[in-house]
């Protein structure tokens, strides 16, 4: 073989070679998903966000982010719907405000996006091909068990604060606040609706928009109208912190349990310094990139998660984090639980 043939061949193979290359960068900027979360500010979405923006560079996928301002307010995430479905992305992937977003979701769908729920599943189960989120049940069902297993006896005479996002029965709100009744052993009559229960021991539920903030002034409005209060249940760890800060400022810091769920690293970090007691940890990095990991199988191949795997909900896991544990209560200490947060 000569010196001449062997540099023909070789050129032939770096053509083939670019080819292939502006192949697959042709198809990579053809598919393009986006993320629309409920807010940009709690690290909660911002570690979302992180997932998603990892995984779609890993998998080749053009991402594009949105945010809501605040928990239950669906009208920025109903803009950022249709803006997507205009741009002709592949798939969304979607922290719910409220069910509202849900005609915006089925009009994407029919379009052929795929719509991925994380965190907080719609209510409608046609304005979602499937949910990668914690069982938010189980979450509160975890945190109820371990404050009603730390109180003993005392449980029977328990003055509880609840802290939820809003009144607007959002799926996430309902389900970690009824599980954490239910942990509790507090009867709920209607596990789709907040505040059906009739126990005594329930001072109230406040709307604390899942903030810093609204957990203050949640908190506050609940110990004006019972001072007894010593079990907190808050729907996240910001508005855990607000709750902590209002109960400091009460002189009351120190006879109030109080429980949350995220399991964010300053969370966590809460739970170790002794300001929350317990929180149950969720992952949303790994929500986040198993949604970007299905978008690209459906721009590869036309195949949706739910029908190849016959499922419309993924468990993502949940883990309790505490450094006081209660028999009878599976928990991880805030060593194990910084190890893991968010992962």
């Amino acid at each position: 073989m000569t010196y001449a043939t062997t540099a023909f061949r070789r050129a032939l193979l770096g053509c083939a070679a670019f080819a292939l290359v502006s192949a697959t960068s042709a198809m990579a900027a053809d598919v393009s998903a986006c993320l629309i979360t409920k807010n940009n500010t709690n690290p909660f979405f911002v570690k979302m966000k992180e997932g998603a923006a990892k995984g779609a560079e890993a998998a080749g996928v053009k991402l594009s982010a949105y945010a809501g301002v605040k928990d239950g307010d669906a009208s920025p995430q109903i803009t950022a719907i249709e803006n997507c479905v205009a741009a002709g992305v592949k798939g969304i992937l979607i922290t719910a405000s409220n069910d509202s977003v849900a005609p915006a979701l089925k009009k994407a769908r029919a379009a052929g996006i795929l719509v991925i729920a994380l965190d907080t599943p719609i209510s409608d189960k046609d304005a979602q091909d499937i949910t990668f989120a914690t069982d938010n049940f189980e979450a509160g069902t975890l945190i109820g068990s371990w404050a009603k297993g730390q109180l003993g006896d005392k449980a029977k005479d328990a003055h509880i604060a609840m802290l939820d996002i809003n009144k607007d029965n959002i799926s996430v709100d309902v389900q970690r606040d009824t599980g954490f009744l239910t942990g509790f052993g507090i009867e709920v009559p209607n596990k789709a609706v907040l505040g059906s229960e009739k126990d005594s021991r329930i001072i109230g539920h406040a709307t604390s928009e899942a903030s810093n903030e609204g957990g203050v002034k949640a908190m506050e409005t609940l110990m004006a109208k019972d001072p007894k209060v010593n079990v907190v249940y808050t729907i996240n760890e910001p508005a855990a912190e607000g709750a902590y800060q209002a109960l400091k400022k009460a002189g009351k810091e120190k006879d109030v349990l109080i429980v949350s769920v995220d399991g964010g690293c300053p969370g966590v970090k809460s739970v170790a310094s002794g300001v929350i007691g317990a929180t149950s940890q969720q992952y949303p990095l790994l929500m986040a990139s198993k949604g970007i990991e299905a978008i690209a199988a459906f721009a590869k191949d036309g195949s949706k998660p739910s029908a190849s795997a016959g499922l419309t909900f993924y468990n993502t896991g949940v883990n309790l984090i505490t450094d006081k544990p209660v028999k009878g209560v599976p928990s991880l200490d805030t060593k194990e639980g910084l190890a893991k947060c968010w992962g």
